[in-house]
C-alpha cells in the first residue's frame, strides 16, 4: 500500500530489492493471493537497488564525491545473482575522486552471510568468511565497500576479530563523502 503510487522505489541493498522484486510476487502467488501478485508484480519494475538506480536508471557516475583511500568492493550475491548488479557499483566508485579501486580475487564468491545461511550453517559460513577476509586483506585496502548491509556486518565483524585495521562502508557512504586528503 505504501509503495503503491511511488513512482520509483530505492533501496540501499540487494537482498531487499530482490525480496520485494522477485519474493514477494512469487510469495503471493503460492499464498493463492492473486490480487496481491498482481499488485507486487506491477510493483516490481519500479524497485531499485541503489547504484542500479544511479547507473541504470538515472545515467549518471559520477555524484561528486570524494573518498581518498585504498578500497576493495565485495559483490552482494542477491545484487550480483538475482538482480544482475556488478558493474554498476564498480563504475560508481571508479569515478569517486582520490579513491583507489583495488579488485578483489574471486568476487563473485559469498562472504557466507546469506540470511540465516550463517545461522544454520555456522561451520560453512565461517569457512566462506575466512575466504572472503583472506581476499580483502591480499588487496591492502583500508575500507572494504558492499551495498548489503549483512555483508558488511558478516564481513566488519570478522574483519573486527581479526584487528585487520580494514573498516567497512557501506557504497551509500562513500558516494555520500566530501572527505579530502589530508
Amino acid at each position: 500500500d505504501i509503495f503503491e503510487d511511488a513512482e520509483t522505489v530505492v533501496t540501499p541493498s540487494g537482498s531487499c530489492a530482490a525480496m520485494v522484486r522477485e519474493r514477494y510476487p512469487r510469495m503471493a502467488e503460492m499464498a493463492g493471493e492473486t490480487r496481491l501478485a498482481s499488485r507486487l508484480q506491477a510493483l516490481a519494475p519500479r524497485v531499485h537497488e541503489l547504484s542500479e538506480l544511479l547507473v541504470d536508471v538515472l545515467e549518471l557516475e559520477d555524484v561528486g564525491a570524494s573518498f581518498p583511500h585504498r578500497v576493495t568492493y565485495h559483490h552482494s550475491c542477491h545484487a550480483k545473482r538475482s538482480l544482475g548488479v556488478g558493474h554498476q557499483p564498480l563504475r560508481l566508485l571508479r569515478a569517486v575522486r582520490g579513491l583507489q579501486l583495488a579488485e578483489i580475487a574471486h568476487p563473485e564468491v559469498c562472504c557466507g552471510f546469506g540470511g540465516t545461511f550463517a545461522v544454520k550453517n555456522p561451520e560453512v559460513s565461517t569457512a566462506m568468511l575466512t575466504d572472503k577476509l583472506r581476499n580483502v586483506l591480499d588487496t591492502d585496502a583500508e575500507v572494504c565497500v558492499a551495498s548489503d548491509m549483512s555483508c558488511l556486518m558478516q564481513i566488519g565483524g570478522g574483519l573486527a576479530h581479526l584487528r585487520a585495521g580494514v573498516r567497512t562502508r557501506h557504497i551509500a557512504e562513500v558516494l555520500a563523502s566530501t572527505e579530502r586528503a589530508a
